[in-house]
Formats: C-alpha cells, sequence, structure tokens
C-alpha cells in the first residue's frame, strides 16, 4: 500500500544533519498519524553521509536512499527522488534543517484538502548570507516576469505536490529552481504558497557558489525557450532564418541592379554587400539549425542518465 506521503531529501555532504532531520520528521509524521516514506538523495557526499543513511535505514524502514556515484547536482538528486516516491503527496526539503519538517502537515492539506497541484514555500524572513539572498531576489523577479507565475519564492526547497506533477516533469540542470514553471507547462495550473518558517544553518556551510547564480540565469532563459519551442525550434529558428535570408538577398538584388544599371562601381567595393552576404550566411545557419532541431526534437534523446553506486530500502532495478 502506497504512503500517504512521500519526503523527498537530496544532500550532499550533510552526515552532522541527517540524524536530527529523520528524528524530526518521524516524530511529525507519527504525531499526525500519516503513513510516510523518506527518500534521502546522496549526491556523492564525499563525507559520512553514506553510512549515517545505511545506518538510519535500518533502523527505520520508512527511510530509503539512492546513492550516486560523483556529485550530479540538486537537479539529478530531485529526478531520482520523484521517479522513486511512492506516496499521494511528495513532500521536498533541504537535509540542513533550514527547512522544518513542522510545515509538513499544512502542506499536506493543501493538496488534499484545497486542490492544489503544487505548492511552494515562501521564506519571507530569511537567514542567508547577502551573497545568497540578492541572486535570489533577482531571480524570482526575473521569474515571475517569464513565466507569469506569481510566487515569491521559486527556488525554496520545501514544496508540496501532487504525486501526478513530480512524475509528469523532467528536472534537470538548474531547473529545480523553476519547478512550478515545468508544472505549469505540464498543464498543472493551480500553484500555490504558503510562507513557511527558515532556520540558520545549524551544520556545516552553504553549497551555494556564484556558478550557480551564472548557471540558474541560462537555465532561465533555456525553460523559456523550451516551454514555447521545445517541441517546434523550426518555428523559431526557421522564422528568423528566413527572415534573415530574405534581408540578405534583398541587399544582394538592390546591388546587382545598381550594379548593371549604373556600372559606377563594384558590388564588393560597397560595405553594405558584406552585410547582406552575412545575412544570407546567418539566415542559412539558423535554419539548419531549427531542422536539425526538429530531428532532435522528433527522435528524442536520453536526456537524465546518472550513475547510480548503491540503494538502500528501494528496489534495485536491472
Amino acid at each position: 500500500m502506497s504512503p500517504q506521503i512521500s519526503v523527498v531529501v537530496p544532500l550532499y555532504n550533510e552526515d552532522e544533519s541527517i540524524p536530527e532531520l529523520l528524528s524530526w520528521i518521524d516524530q511529525v509524521m507519527r504525531d499526525n498519524e500519516f503513513s510516510y516514506e523518506v527518500i534521502l538523495v546522496d549526491d556523492g557526499s564525499t563525507d559520512r553521509s553514506w553510512q549515517v543513511i545505511t545506518e538510519a535505514s535500518a533502523a527505520n524502514g520508512s527511510v530509503k536512499a539512492v546513492r550516486f556515484r560523483r556529485n550530479y547536482g540538486k537537479s539529478a538528486a530531485l529526478n531520482v527522488g520523484f521517479a522513486e516516491a511512492t506516496g499521494d503527496v511528495v513532500i521536498t526539503m533541504d537535509a540542513d534543517l533550514q527547512d522544518s519538517p513542522d510545515e509538513i502537515p499544512q502542506l499536506y492539506r493543501m493538496i488534499t484538502q484545497e486542490g492544489f497541484d503544487l505548492v511552494s514555500g515562501w521564506k519571507k524572513k530569511r537567514y542567508d548570507p547577502i551573497s545568497k539572498t540578492i541572486p535570489t531576489k533577482l531571480f524570482n523577479w526575473a521569474a515571475r516576469r517569464m513565466s507569469g507565475i506569481i510566487l515569491h519564492d521559486f527556488n525554496c526547497g520545501l514544496k508540496a505536490y501532487r504525486l501526478e506533477v513530480v512524475k509528469s516533469i523532467e528536472v534537470y540542470g538548474e531547473m529545480h529552481r523553476y519547478i512550478p514553471v515545468l508544472a505549469k507547462w505540464a498543464g498543472f495550473k493551480k500553484i500555490g504558497e504558503k510562507v513557511v518558517q527558515h532556520r540558520a544553518r545549524k551544520y556545516g556551510i552553504t553549497k551555494f557558489g556564484w556558478e550557480r547564480f551564472i548557471n540558474g540565469f541560462l537555465d532561465l532563459i533555456s525553460i523559456t525557450f523550451v516551454s514555447k519551442f521545445g517541441k517546434r525550434p523550426m518555428h523559431l529558428f526557421g522564422l528568423l532564418g528566413t527572415l534573415s535570408f530574405i534581408i540578405g538577398f534583398i541587399i544582394a538584388a538592390y546591388l546587382t541592379v545598381a550594379k548593371f544599371a549604373f556600372q559606377a562601381y563594384k558590388m564588393t567595393d560597397r560595405p553594405i554587400f558584406y552585410f547582406g552576404l552575412l545575412f544570407m550566411v546567418i539566415g542559412t545557419q539558423l535554419f539548419l539549425a531549427g531542422f536539425l532541431g526538429e530531428l532532435i526534437s522528433r527522435n528524442g534523446y536520453e536526456r537524465n542518465s546518472y550513475l547510480i553506486r548503491e540503494k538502500t530500502g528501494l528496489p534495485v532495478q536491472p
């Protein structure tokens, strides 16, 4: 029988916080009489995280885990965790104890009783350093503008989903920041928000780096493109390529007519000739890019393929 709640926790080098987090989750579930499973995804930790996880799994059958052979990133960990989840409602949270498991009952009710497809946490009062809060504010502003989804905190790790939602989306790159956008794109329109408690980090150091700021911005552009043209790249590249080629062709035609009408100069003596040539070359390349994009889109490819070292508490697939 499937549990009521699956808690998916991606982690990297969080051996100190894992026991406290699991104990806290278990207490919340018992107090509210929820059936549950916790799926920990060890993203290639180099500390004692996996040893701590296996000990916890042996002591509590509700604790299950997947271990990557190397570090793939949070999106990869969530994608694998979603694939393993079986609960009616899936809750995601970080392993650093900055997300409070006490929020789980209300998040569960918002999904099951209020009819939301996805509920995102909003850390209205944050305890992160300014080097993390400023990029987060910029991302949230840009994501609201480009997606049309009114959320204050897209990147909050504490979220709740219907099981159908996590089985219908694919998370890769830095796309975990934009899961509400992926859900909306997949047809899940009822997306809500809940103010949640944010706690100061108790153990270890933040894994946030400036490279995530750059990657997140690029992924925001990617998801905007994919949501509109992912299944029909020729509609964008073909259009731009055709327009560019036509501009270049008009320039070339004008120069040809002018050459034969006036014969006062060579076509190659005029700078506009090279602009026309450039437009025609770029137009051809864009058109070919759209054509190749159509071939890739229609034939498909496997994007999410991760090397899993071992599992505990979960069936091992051949």
